[in-house]
C-alpha cells in the first residue's frame, strides 16, 4: 500500500510550539491517549523548545507500541507525531506509519475494509465498515487536523448503529490528494458518486467535525443524498472571512491544505444556509478559540430544522467528550428513526453537563 501525504508549503512558518502543545493537548484526549503520560511528553517537549524533535519524540513512542503488539495504539502515537500535519520530512513519515499501524490492527480486527477513490481533483482515501446496499450511510470526516485512522470507534460501532460507516478525510489532510479551494464544497457529492446509486439510496447522514462540518453543510444544500449533518464546532463564515482572527496553528494549517489560496469564497451567508433543509445537530463550545459565537447563532437563525448543544469548554469541547460524543451519538440514531436516541436523550438530560441547549428560531 503506498501514500501521498503533501509536506509544507513554500514560505510556511511552523506556529508555536507552546500553543502547538496546547492544541495537542486536546487532541491526545480526543485520541484516547493517556493525558498524563501525553502531558508529560508535551511539556518536556516545550521545555526543551526544539521543534524539529517533535515527530522524532512521538514516532519513538509509536515505535514501542508497535514492538509490544498494540498497533491502534502506535496508531494514535503515529497520528500526534504528524501534528498539526506534515510540514517536514519526519511528519511526513510519521502519517504513513499511522496508515500501516491502523492497516496492521484493522486486518486483525476484521471487518474494515480500505476504500480508494479517484476524484477529478486527487485521490480520497477511506475506510469502511458494514457498507452494503439497503442500510443507511454514516460518512465521517474529521477537521483540518484529524485523519481517518483515528476514527476507528465508529468502525467498530457499524454493527451497532445498522449502518454503513465510512471514514475518510478533508482535502489535503492525510491520504487526499485533492486540495482545499472553493470548489472543495463538491467533495462529499463526489464521493457519494462513485460509492453509487445503490450505496446511497438509504440515505447518508454526515458526521463532519469543524471544517468538514462546513463542506457537509454547504454540500447538504443541493445533495439530496444528505438526510441529515451531525458537527463539532463548524465554521460558517468568520473563519473564511477573517482568517487573520484565527489561532496560528490554525492558519498555518488552513494555508498548509490550500497552498494559501483565497478561501472566502467557502463562506456561507444567510442565503445559503436558507437553502439547507435536512436536520443540522450542532455541538457549540462556549469558550472556542476558532469559532465565534455568531457561527452557530446564525445557523440557528437561518436554517429550519437546527439544534445546538452549547458547553463552556474550548474548540472541539475535549473536557466534555463522553456528552459530545453522546449527544452526537443521539442525533445519528434518531435520524435514522432508532428508538434508542429517546434513552440517550435521557441520560444526557441526567447528566446535566450542557451549559444551554437550543433549537432553530
Amino acid at each position: 500500500m503506498t501514500s501521498t501525504l503533501p509536506g509544507r508549503r513554500a514560505g510556511e512558518a511552523p506556529p508555536p510550539l507552546a500553543e502547538l502543545a496546547g492544541f495537542a493537548r486536546l487532541h491526545a484526549r480526543a485520541l484516547g491517549l493517556d493525558p498524563v503520560a501525553a502531558g508529560a511528553v508535551l511539556d518536556r517537549l516545550v521545555a526543551d523548545g526544539d521543534e524539529a524533535a517533535w515527530p522524532r519524540v512521538w514516532s519513538r513512542l509509536g515505535e514501542r507500541r508497535l514492538a509490544a503488539g498494540r498497533p491502534l495504539e502506535a496508531c494514535r502515537c503515529f497520528v500526534l507525531a504528524r501534528f498539526p500535519f506534515p510540514a517536514d520530512p519526519d511528519r511526513l513519515r510519521a502519517g504513513e506509519a499511522a496508515v500501516r499501524a491502523f492497516d496492521s490492527w484493522r486486518l486483525a480486527h476484521g471487518g474494515i475494509d480500505r476504500l480508494d477513490l479517484s476524484l477529478p481533483a486527487g485521490q480520497v482515501a477511506a475506510w469502511t465498515a458494514g457498507v452494503t446496499p439497503g442500510r443507511p450511510v454514516l460518512l465521517v470526516m474529521g477537521g483540518i487536523i484529524s485523519v481517518k485512522e483515528q476514527w476507528a470507534p465508529f468502525l467498530t460501532a457499524a454493527r451497532r448503529l445498522r449502518a454503513g460507516v465510512i471514514v475518510t478525510e478533508m482535502p489535503s489532510v492525510g491520504e487526499n490528494t485533492t486540495p482545499y479551494l472553493p470548489g472543495s464544497v463538491e467533495l462529499i457529492p463526489e464521493i457519494l458518486d462513485r460509492l453509487g446509486a445503490a450505496v446511497c439510496a438509504a440515505g447518508v447522514h454526515v458526521v463532519g467535525l469543524s471544517f468538514a462540518g462546513h463542506l457537509a453543510l454547504a454540500a447538504a444544500r443541493h445533495d439530496p443524498r444528505i438526510r441529515s449533518v451531525h458537527t463539532v464546532g463548524a465554521p460558517v463564515s468568520a473563519a473564511f472571512t477573517d482568517r487573520d482572527s484565527l489561532p496560528s496553528t490554525t492558519r498555518a494549517t488552513v494555508s498548509h491544505l490550500s497552498g494559501g489560496a483565497d478561501l472566502t469564497a467557502l463562506a456561507l451567508d444567510r442565503d445559503a444556509l436558507a437553502e439547507l433543509r435536512v436536520p443540522v445537530r450542532y455541538v457549540a463550545s462556549r469558550r472556542d478559540e476558532i469559532i465565534p459565537r455568531r457561527e452557530w447563532e446564525l445557523l440557528a437563525e437561518s436554517l429550519v430544522d437546527f439544534r445546538w448543544v452549547e458547553f463552556d469548554d474550548v474548540h472541539g469541547s475535549p473536557a466534555h467528550l463522553t456528552d459530545t460524543r453522546l449527544w452526537l451519538l443521539r442525533g445519528v440514531l434518531e435520524a435514522l428513526g432508532d428508538r434508542r436516541a429517546s434513552a440517550l436523550g435521557l441520560l444526557l438530560a441526567l447528566r446535566g453537563k450542557a451549559t444551554r441547549t437550543g433549537v432553530s428560531r
